[in-house]
Parts: structure tokens; sequence; C-alpha cells
């Protein structure tokens, strides 16, 4: 095998790659990157036997072939390299010479015969814009489970349906909805499918890198997902399991209400929190006619409070919050409004991103004990 390639694409591709290959495993196999040169396009195979990676990039081909390289020490070697073309030629025992300017590396790869076979999308898939697809996952990817004991937690339910996308998650505690409407091509039912959360984050990334141009096409086959961008697929397992009944979750009858900047409590909740108990992470909402204080307290450091204006003229109450949910709710939306609706300082207290013009999201946050 032999052939050049421009530093610049290669590195592209092999920065995509990182976060797939697994570098704790049995297999060493699995620390590896499938290279496959053919015709005038060089072909990169990347996989941790939960998700796979498969990516193209143009190259001069002399002598077509495959081999698989180490994935960290190609990447550290291709981004130490000048801006120059790469060379890439096989030798004897499985050993690659990497050439480039004065640069000359001689890398010892495995041969790919032990290299896992990646599944292919079969049958027309649903085309999802891929801004909307990156928003949809960096409004949900937070709210997912992280104890691998909460397996039908542990990542996304996406659900297609005639005129509008939705991507739900919730780690039991909180639970982030996210719904954009309009017209999806092929889609004439409703279907649900659960998606990994190292499936989205791998996703995010290259939607991310990619710029968020084009559509992505998202089919499923069997027990396999499939994303195709436009030169990029990236496959995943489906996650087995029910997703909880998301519907009875979503707040009825929260009337008290009122509309704040989403920068001006995020501002008060982040400065009050460097108070809050490290374990419990809790905040307290005081809300009165015309007010929110926010307030926490740590027993060995001491407390602190902070009062903000809203309009809000109903019965008084205080309820109690994780600090970090929130957080982590108010830093991800674009928009610059905030409702927070309430029924009581027991009940499940629901946030909406203000205005709901492109997407409608709410989200769902459990209250603790004050």
């Amino acid at each position: 095998m032999e052939f050049t390639v421009r530093k610049f694409d290669l590195l592209q591709q092999l920065t995509l790659v990182q976060g797939v290959v697994e570098r704790k495993v049995t297999l060493p196999i699995l620390k590896n990157v499938l290279l496959r040169a053919e015709e005038e396009h060089l072909e990169m195979l990347a996989t941790d036997l939960e998700i796979g990676f498969k990516s193209t990039c143009p190259a001069a081909v002399g002598h077509g072939g495959t081999l698989t390289l180490p994935a960290k020490p190609l990447y550290e070697i291709v981004r130490a390299l000048p801006d120059k073309d790469v060379r890439f030629k096989e030798g004897e025992r499985n050993q690659m010479t990497v050439t480039c300017g004065t640069s000359r590396f001689r890398i010892t790869g495995l041969p790919q015969e032990d290299f896992p076979q990646l599944p292919e999308p079969k049958g027309a898939g649903v085309a999802i814009a891929a801004e909307v697809l990156s928003q949809l996952i960096a409004r949900t990817v937070y709210a997912i489970s992280a104890e691998d004991s909460k397996y039908t937690f542990s990542g996304a339910l996406l659900v297609l349906r005639p005129g509008a996308v939705i991507m739900l998650a919730t780690d039991g505690h909180r639970l982030s909805y996210v719904e954009k409407s309009g017209d999806l091509a092929g889609v004439t039912e409703e279907s649900k499918v659960l998606i990994p959360k190292k499936a989205m984050s791998e996703l995010s990334r290259i939607l991310v890198d990619g710029g968020g141009e084009g559509d992505v096409v998202f089919s499923r086959h069997e027990n396999h997902l499939f994303f195709d961008m436009s030169g990029c697929l990236l496959v995943s397992r489906v996650l087995s399991g029910q997703f909880p009944n998301w519907e009875s979750v979503l707040p009825r009858g929260n009337n008290r209400r009122f509309e704040i900047a989403r920068d001006t409590v995020s501002g008060a909740i982040r400065r009050v929190a460097i108070l809050a108990d490290e374990f419990s992470k809790s905040v307290r909402f005081s809300v009165g006619k015309g007010s929110l204080q926010v307030t926490a307290s740590h027993s060995d450091l001491g407390d602190a409070s902070e009062t903000l204006d809203v309009a809000y003229d109903d019965v008084e109450f205080q309820i109690g919050f994780n600090y970090q949910y929130l957080v982590d709710f108010l830093s991800t939306i674009p928009e610059t409004e905030v409702s927070f609706e309430f029924k009581d300082g027991e009940s499940a207290t629901e946030l909406r991103a203000l205005p709901r013009e492109d997407y409608n999201h709410r989200y769902v946050v459990m209250p603790m004990r004050i």
C-alpha cells in the first residue's frame, strides 16, 4: 500500500477518530484505526464495538491496500508534521513508513483481518438538518444519567413524528424535552429509538467540527443506528430497554410562574452557589410578591443570598434545588429569557426557554428538601 494525502485532510479525519477509539481495552486491535487506500481516496475506520466511525478523504493512491495503525500515535505524529503532503508506504511485517518533508517515521500496525467489520446502513433514511440535530443533542445530553446502574437512563430518546422531531433525556431527577417542528420527508408514523450517551457525544463533536451544515441521514437496521454525514458515518448499537413514560412527567397545573432574563438568574445562582454545600449542591428559592431570593448555606463556610426583581404576584413559597441542574439548563440554551413554573414548594418545577419560536424546550426539575 502506498498513498499521499494532504496533512490538513488527514488530521481532520484523525481528530474525529480519537473519540471513538477505546484506550482501555483488552483487544489491542481496538486501539487502532483501519486505513484503506483505493482509487482516489483514503478510508478510515475505528470502533470500540459499541460505536463505529468511518470517513474518507482525498488521496493520491499509488498502490491500494489495507492496514491498521495505532490511532493515538498516528494522530500525534500527523499533528506534529509540517503543513505539507504526507506519504505513506507499507513495508514488511505490517510496518508503515510515514514521510513529510525531512521527517520520517516507521510505525508498526496490525493486520486488517483482526479488525471488526462495521455494519452498513440498508434502505432509505430520514434526513434531519445537522444544525437541528446538533441543537437537540446539546439541549439534552447533560441530563443523561452518569450511573451505569440506571441502564434505561443512559441514553436519549429520539422521537420522529410527522411534522416534528423530539429528543428527551432524564436521569430520574430532571428531564429535558426538546421539540423542533418541521416536515421530515418519509416520516408517516411515529417511531422511537434510544441513542447511547457516547454516540450522542461523538455525534455532537462531529457535527460541531463539521460546521453543522447540511443534513444527517438517520436510519436503523436491526440493532444498529446509522448517522450518515457527507463523508462520515457514525454507527451505534441501539440502547435496549424502556424509556420512562415522559408524558406523565411533564407537569400539569404549574400556575405560579415568572419570567426572567437567563443571564440574570444564572449569574445569581452561580454566585450564591459558591457557599453551597459541596455534597447536596442545594440552593433555596424564596418566591414572593415582586421578588426572588436565592440563598445557600454551608455549615463551615457561611451563607450567601441574592434578591432579584420578578413579575410575580401570587402566593409566597420556598423551594430547594440542586443548583447544578439549573446551571446545566441555563448555560446550554441560546434563548435570552426563561420562565419558571411552579405548583408549590414540593412538586416538580418546569423551566421553559423563551421565546419558543424555533425550539420548544421544556426542562423539569425535581425539588430538594430544604
